[in-house]
């Protein structure tokens, strides 16, 4: 079967869950956000990307294959939040935001990658 990329919506579910999860302290931003953020510094709100847009995409890549969702997460985490315990929490709300809004029958398989401390 083939992969396919979830809906800007799921993914804005899925991010919102795990920008909820204690001790996340933002996404990865992406390359693309970052040429953006240094071109227009003055438009680049907190926790989003530039021209206002949520910066969801870039730390959450949704792909379905058949039934079963695969979900990739990059966070930056707080310091003083163990590890192991944030993502635990964000595979959990990852989870349970995939269950809601998408109504998956299938356990999804959920990566969760820290890529910093702040």
């Amino acid at each position: 079967m083939t992969e396919r990329p979830a809906s800007g919506e799921l993914t804005e579910a899925v991010g919102r869950a795990v920008l909820a999860t204690p001790g996340v302290a933002f996404l990865r931003p992406g390359l693309a956000q970052l040429i953006r953020a240094s071109r227009a510094l003055a438009r680049v709100r907190p926790g989003g990307g530039a021209s206002g847009g949520p910066a969801y995409a870039s730390g959450v890549r949704l792909t379905r294959d058949g039934g079963t969702w695969h979900a990739e997460v990059h966070v930056v985490l707080r310091r003083g939040h163990r590890a192991v315990d944030v993502t635990r929490e964000v595979r959990a709300a990852v989870t349970g935001a995939l269950r809601g809004a998408s109504g998956a029958a299938h356990e999804p398989r959920v990566t969760v990658t820290v890529t910093g401390l702040v």
